[in-house]
């Protein structure tokens, strides 16, 4: 989280003229740990616009308890926060957003689903 935080801030601080979006995979079995989820809380704070994605099938693999959406928006703390479980909608998300003027920042251990970030680049 404090990675998270840093991260978003160093960029929001040097794009500081542009709209910071902020995409987070919760990936770890840490970060879709219910009890860490917490320790989130303001990390994405530095965002104009907030997206978390994590993968409930991921969770069940990792045998961890099931995270739910509401329990990740009310760890982060941010009313906005928008959250996909699903790779298909997110990569639909991010390929209709508007990104001109557009700091797009991709937080993860791992790969959104199945993502594939050279059709990511293709955007710019």
């Amino acid at each position: 989280p404090s990675k998270v935080a840093a991260t978003t801030k160093a960029v929001k601080e040097q794009y500081s003229e542009r709209t910071v979006l902020a995409c987070l995979e919760l990936h770890t079995y840490s970060s879709l740990n219910a009890e860490f989820l917490a320790e989130y809380k303001s990390a994405l704070d530095f965002a104009d616009k907030a997206v978390v994605f994590y993968s409930p099938h991921a969770v069940k693999i990792k045998q961890l308890d099931n995270v739910t959406a509401q329990q990740i928006g009310d760890a982060f703390g941010r009313e906005d926060l928008i959250i996909y479980t699903n790779p298909q909608e997110f990569k639909d998300f991010l390929f209709k957003e508007n990104i001109e003027n557009t700091a797009v920042l991709l937080m993860s251990s791992g790969n959104y689903g199945g993502l594939d970030f050279d059709e990511v680049k293709g955007l710019i």
